[in-house]
């Protein structure tokens, strides 16, 4: 008989941010619990006890409460994989894997994922400023990945875990993929990595 496992994770399926800490939480044979927290959850006061932004994802880790994906993939990794290349100590590639948190906190989540959130789910939001965006950041990607496999690193790290879901499913949003090859093939490279899960596509038909 096996025990629960420790971690829970509140968050839902289809969202980018929280399939970058199931990806992490797979790829470091973590067991985990996902409780599903749709918007009219999270509205709710048990919620909002764990987080008061009310947003996903929300770990519990034994006594700890923590949001914020990309803080959840830095506590993951140095928890449960210290000194692992997911999250390097050399002071250089630790700023590199910082820098593309911070993309995806930024031009990610105001590019491509904004471009999906309005066209799945016909949200209010600006569609042609979220793929101008989305336009920049992923040409910026392109040349950054001229000659290179990964991200910030010679091997993947939490910063390509953080960046790959939105990236993937930026036609879901409208944002074609096909002018940026380079970013078709860091997307493999993120694929073949063992114990790799796919986000699901959204069953929701696109607005327009």
């Amino acid at each position: 008989m096996t025990s629960d496992p420790i971690i829970v994770l509140h968050g839902l399926p289809l969202s980018g941010h929280t399939h970058r800490v199931e990806l992490l939480l797979a790829m470091l044979d973590l067991p985990y619990r996902l409780i599903p927290a749709p918007d009219e959850v999270r509205q709710g006061p048990a919620f909002r006890r764990l987080n008061p932004l009310g947003q996903i994802p929300v770990l519990e880790d034994g006594g700890l409460v923590l949001a914020d994906s990309n803080a959840i993939l830095v506590y993951l990794a140095k928890r449960y994989a210290p000194g692992s290349p997911w999250l390097p100590e050399d002071p250089v590639a630790a700023a590199h894997v910082q820098r593309w948190l911070s993309i995806a906190a930024g031009e990610l989540r105001y590019g491509p994922a904004a471009a999906r959130i309005v066209a799945l789910w016909s949200l209010d939001g600006d569609a042609i400023r979220a793929a101008g965006i989305a336009a920049t950041l992923l040409a910026f990607m392109e040349a950054h990945l001229a000659g290179r496999r990964y991200l910030a690193t010679d091997h993947p790290t939490i910063a390509d875990l953080a960046c790959y879901a939105y990236v993937a499913h930026a036609p879901e949003g409208g944002i074609s993929l096909a002018p940026y090859p380079a970013v078709g093939e860091w997307l493999h490279r993120i694929e073949a990595l063992p114990k790799f899960r796919a986000m699901p596509a959204s069953p929701l038909p696109r607005a327009g």
